[in-house]
């Protein structure tokens, strides 16, 4: 789960983090009372959106020379203008692919001093198992191109938490900011800060860009990102209020309404499978046989037959599907009720595009029987590869 920048530098403030003063505003009169409370004379209007790149996005409906999701002002009266010019308007930036996200609220933010711009994030790295800072020099809108063309710009500081954030960690994160004196000291105590956050928040992701070092020396959290391990907020109902629904995939709403996995993609095969890594695999070999999946979609080992259901419905509401593969191994689900629930939605959503059935383990004669008997055109796949070499025929013949 995502947050809003606002709502990120909220909960790293808790946590001693440096932020500048700022107020989210819905409404551009809310704007004005925001900007009321700063000290100004410079002020920040934000776009809160679910995406990077906001600085150099453009609107819709505006002119190619028109300021983007992130602009500097002078004045209360320009925070006005621009906060009504922003709400309600679609945001294109190279993150949020040509559909745009919608600006339903904003963030007015207190001007800052800056002197340099830096990039320091802290992911799971998944090649150690641990934690780690990825930190460079190079901070700012621009960070993806560094990245691309010089990463040796682009430092990484894995931390073992079985030792946690120690002195040597942060001299590391200091070094590579190139970073002496205080601002060193500031860098390193800022790490541990961070560090903190990142592991008691069971944060996924904490992106800090730029992070700015200011005229006297202080090193200020100026935009911050952070996602969520979604398996873990049930430790965090104070982080999983600040869901923002409308940032949400409608479908991956539903999905989550009855504990399924789902991510949509780009392909137009649909797929049902139980587990993720046999999910993984089912979309490997629809790829391999010249097709691409539509969907990650994981029923879990204890389905039942209104959640197989649920899957179908929302693998469906995708117009781009043209046939679905359901791909289960039955252990603990067994293959009946996969059966039954395949049955029970291709009757509710009339099926109107080719499916593909490949079922093994418990129970799954009985499963094929059921299926059989349906009286519906469900192409039953001894295995695999079977199963996907017969989805993209069927695809290709409807």
């Amino acid at each position: 789960m995502n947050i809003h920048e606002y709502q990120a530098k909220q909960l790293l403030a808790k946590h001693g983090a440096p932020i500048s003063d700022g107020y989210p505003a819905f409404t551009a009169d809310e704007a004005v009372e925001a900007a009321k409370k700063l000290p100004g004379p410079v002020y920040v209007v934000k776009s809160q959106i679910h995406a990077g790149g906001r600085g150099k996005g453009k609107f819709e409906g505006l002119g190619a020379d028109a300021a983007g999701g992130v602009r500097v002002v002078k004045s209360v009266d320009e925070v006005k203008s621009n906060a009504e010019e922003m709400l309600g308007r679609v945001l294109v930036t190279h993150q949020t692919g040509p559909e745009g996200k919608q600006v339903n609220r904003l963030y007015i933010e207190d001007g800052a001093d800056i002197a340099k711009e830096y990039y320091l994030s802290l992911l799971v790295d998944r090649a150690s198992g641990m934690p780690a800072f990825v930190v460079s020099t190079e901070g700012g809108m621009d960070i993806e191109e560094v990245a691309a063309s010089t990463p040796e710009k682009i430092h990484t500081i894995t931390v073992d938490p079985a030792t946690g954030y120690q002195p040597h960690h942060g001299r590391a994160v200091a070094a590579a900011l190139d970073l002496s004196g205080d601002t060193a000291k500031k860098a390193a105590k800022l790490g541990k800060t961070l560090y903190e956050a990142f592991l008691a928040t069971d944060a996924a992701l904490l992106e800090v860009n730029p992070l700015v070092e200011t005229g006297d020396g202080d090193l200020l959290v100026l935009d911050a990102k952070m996602g969520f391990d979604g398996n873990a907020l049930y430790r965090h109902p104070d982080i999983a209020e600040l869901q923002d629904e409308s940032e949400e995939a409608e479908a991956e709403l539903e999905a989550g309404k009855y504990d399924l996995a789902y991510v949509k993609l780009d392909g137009n095969i649909g797929c049902m499978v139980n587990g993720a890594g046999l999910a993984m695999a089912t979309m490997d070999i629809i790829k391999l046989n010249g097709a691409e999946p539509a969907n990650f979609l994981d029923v879990g080992g204890g389905a039942t037959k209104e959640k197989v259901t649920a899957a179908f419905k929302i693998i469906l509401s995708d117009p781009a599907v043209e046939g679905i593969l359901v791909n289960i191994f039955g252990g603990i689900m067994r293959c009946d009720i996969i059966a039954d629930g395949i049955v029970a939605a291709a009757k509710e959503v009339s099926l109107s595009v080719p499916l593909v059935v490949r079922l093994e383990g418990t129970n799954v004669e009985k499963g094929k029987e059921i299926l059989e008997t349906s009286g519906l055109p469900i192409v039953s796949a001894d295995s695999l590869g079977d199963a996907a070499k017969k989805i993209v025929a069927e695809v290709k013949k409807a």
